[in-house]
């Protein structure tokens, strides 16, 4: 199994287009730079740090008030990819990238987005319902307030991970038979509280981080079900935006032609090579599920096809 798990772990390539994780992290680093690029053209204007809230974060990060959210509902998109300090995008893009990674091996690449994007929505509204609800734990809302940053996004990935396979190690690298998936969720947890305990951070990521936990706890476990509403919502994006280009749509039908090609006949010669006695596009056929709908996808013959050809290359 050694080779075709080696065969089929995404790398962080930047022209890989089914690779959603390093997607997330580029738009995620972008954005920073962005900002920071912003800030610097205020500072060098004269301008004071009150004038690049006003002018740039008021217009980035999510309020609290309801009000200002139904005027400026652009923030629902920009700020979850905002962030402003150096080491809290660090820290946000390490643990997306070994969370991501982790849930895209499982259940595919479509997933990706659609559990980031829905666990920011869950954390806007934990995070607003907190603000209002609880005045007195946290910080009444006040001009220029509000929330930004992949922590609910992000939270959303290690929480759908945990609960789609409580029981999945990684890394063998690192510990004999590889460390259990949930414990780095609990020392993700613990990080996280412990910097708002010495100050570090703020009651409000808390409060957002708890919907994202939420959405990739729900999402979690409908998948467990059987439930592929990720691939849908994702492929309902993906056509809307190539809307004006028919060729880049996604079919059921051309992706699955695309992705499981019919092999060759029998009466001709074949153009492939066997890995073992396993045929070399059956292989890659299965690779291929593997990338679009993880690997709770696999039948119990794709599994041992893997298994065989493993076997047989060593």
């Amino acid at each position: 199994m050694e080779v075709a798990e080696k065969e089929r772990t995404p790398g962080l390539s930047l022209g890989e287009e089914k690779n959603m994780v390093t997607q997330l992290l580029l738009v995620n680093i972008t954005v920073f730079i962005l900002l920071y690029f912003i800030k610097i053209i205020f500072f060098m204007e004269g301008y004071q740090e009150q004038h690049f809230v006003r002018d740039i974060m008021t217009n980035t990060m999510v309020s609290a008030s309801p009000g200002t959210l139904l005027a400026k509902p652009w923030t629902l998109l920009t700020a979850m990819f905002a962030h402003l300090d150096f080491w809290d995008i660090f820290s946000n893009m390490v643990w997306l990238f070994v969370f991501g990674t982790i849930l895209q091996q499982r259940a595919g690449y479509k997933q990706i987005p659609v559990v980031y994007v829905l666990g920011s929505f869950a954390g806007y509204a934990t995070y607003m319902a907190a603000v209002n609800l609880l005045p007195g734990v946290f910080p009444p809302v006040t001009a220029g307030s509000g929330i930004m940053g992949a922590h609910a996004g992000v939270m959303a990935l290690a929480a759908g991970i945990t609960f789609l396979s409580p029981g999945l190690r990684v890394f063998p690298q690192l510990w004999r038979g590889g460390v259990p998936v949930w414990i780095f969720f609990g020392i993700f947890l613990v990080v996280h509280i412990a910097s708002v305990s010495m100050g570090d951070g703020s009651m409000t990521n808390l409060a957002y981080m708890a919907g994202g936990a939420i959405a990739g706890a729900v999402i979690a476990l409908a998948l467990r079900n059987g439930s592929r509403f990720g691939d849908r919502s994702f492929d309902l994006f993906y056509n809307i935006t190539h809307i004006f280009d028919p060729k880049k749509k996604l079919g059921r039908k051309a992706e699955e032609s695309a992705t499981f090609p019919e092999p060759p006949s029998r009466n001709t010669p074949l153009p492939y090579v066997k890995v073992g006695q396993v045929p070399e596009h059956r292989i890659n056929e299965i690779l291929d599920k593997i990338n679009d709908q993880g690997m709770e996808s696999l039948s119990p013959e794709d599994r041992e096809i893997l298994i065989r050809a493993s076997r047989d290359e060593e």
